[in-house]
């Protein structure tokens, strides 16, 4: 699968731009703030729907304009698959595959199969739980369809059950039936989320170690493992032992809503432990096992960008990277970077065809 044509139109600072792409690697250089990160997003925007950088749609719209259009040309299974993405101001996103609208945006999850890396992946370290378990739900829905049908069905049960819970705060009330209306509802959507997180990681977690061994040189021992109470007790039982506190927070504070993940390196959260290349080499082993596992599970070879990674890396850790790149498990990739020099020694060096795009 690969992308051949993009049409930018009042997208973030882009006027009006088109690009023809290569098959394999096509390269964007220039100056920070010059739009190159933009165009990699586009490309995201056309798989998943929205801004991997902005989740406010409208603030996607290039400043002073009231809508943008995003139109992209896959070839997919030998056959064409345009997409086209647009936002008006006041209005729905729509997305339209060969001129047909969704009516869902998580009927297009998982039709073109795609992995970024980039400097804003540094939140999966930093920030809070929520992060982690998006990466876990993202890498996991696009090639499990029941996944995210379930995962919405539990997110809105949960919705539910706060709304409900604030209800009885602010009017002094409380009735259990009602209550346990969402409590079993939430066991059953809950525990089918946690089994399906749990061979996941079963199944991710070798890949994951492979890739940082061979991104490190195999001089470092991490270890990535997956926490929820679920494993412990049933959803049910953990929401029965907090409803206290449940009832005085007016919010659900137990379930599958809260799991994380750990992130070690020689046993110690590599958030603090970790030197910047260590957590850029560990960020990079995590989102080549993503690709490396949707490739399997989707028997299509996702789309890879590169955004903005060789910054902060060493010599040995680039090579190693340009190595695992260099071959055929790899399809169609884009990479920004600062300095031109830089990415063509590189691209030089990939025995793939390749263009370079200078904004």
């Amino acid at each position: 699968m690969h992308l051949d044509k993009l049409s930018l139109l009042n997208y973030k600072n882009f006027d009006s731009s088109d690009f023809e792409f290569d098959a394999k690697i096509n390269c964007f250089v220039g100056a920070n703030g010059i739009g190159k990160t933009n165009i990699l997003d586009s490309v995201y925007h056309l798989s998943f729907g929205k801004s991997y950088f902005n989740p406010v749609s409208s603030q996607n719209i290039k400043h002073g304009e009231e809508f943008f259009v995003i139109d992209g040309e896959f070839t997919k299974n030998e056959r064409i698959e345009k997409i086209v993405c647009s936002l008006k101001k006041g209005a729905k996103k729509a997305i339209k595959r060969n001129g047909k609208l969704y009516d869902r945006l998580s009927d297009h999850i998982g039709l073109l199969p795609l992995v970024i890396i980039s400097p804003a992946d540094r939140d999966l370290i930093i920030e809070g739980s929520d992060t982690r378990r998006k990466f876990i739900d993202g890498v996991i829905s696009q090639s499990d369809k029941s996944y995210l049908e379930i995962l919405l069905k539990y997110n809105k049960v949960l919705a539910q059950r706060n709304a409900l819970l604030k209800y009885f705060a602010a009017n002094r009330t409380f009735d259990a039936d009602a209550l346990a209306v969402y409590n079993e509802q939430l066991n059953d959507f809950g525990q089918e989320i946690f089994e399906k997180r749990e061979a996941f990681m079963a199944t991710f977690i070798p890949i994951f170690k492979k890739q940082y061994e061979e991104i490190s040189g195999g001089n470092e021992i991490v270890s990535l493992s997956y926490q929820s109470k679920v494993s412990q007790n049933t959803i049910l039982t953990l929401l029965e032992k907090n409803l206290d506190k449940d009832r005085a927070l007016q919010y659900t504070s137990v379930g599958i809503h809260k799991d994380d993940l750990s992130f070690e390196i020689a046993g110690h959260p590599i958030k603090k432990f970790g030197s910047q290349g260590q957590q850029k080499s560990f960020l990079i082993a995590l989102k080549f096992a993503q690709f490396y596992f949707i490739k399997e599970q989707a028997k299509a070879t996702p789309i890879l960008l590169l955004d903005d990674i060789f910054d902060k890396l060493d010599e040995h850790r680039v090579a190693h990277i340009i190595a695992l790149v260099d071959n055929e498990n790899f399809g169609q990739i884009f990479l920004s970077d600062t300095h031109a020099d830089r990415t063509e020694n590189i691209v030089k060096n990939i025995h793939q065809s390749y263009k370079i795009f200078k904004l």
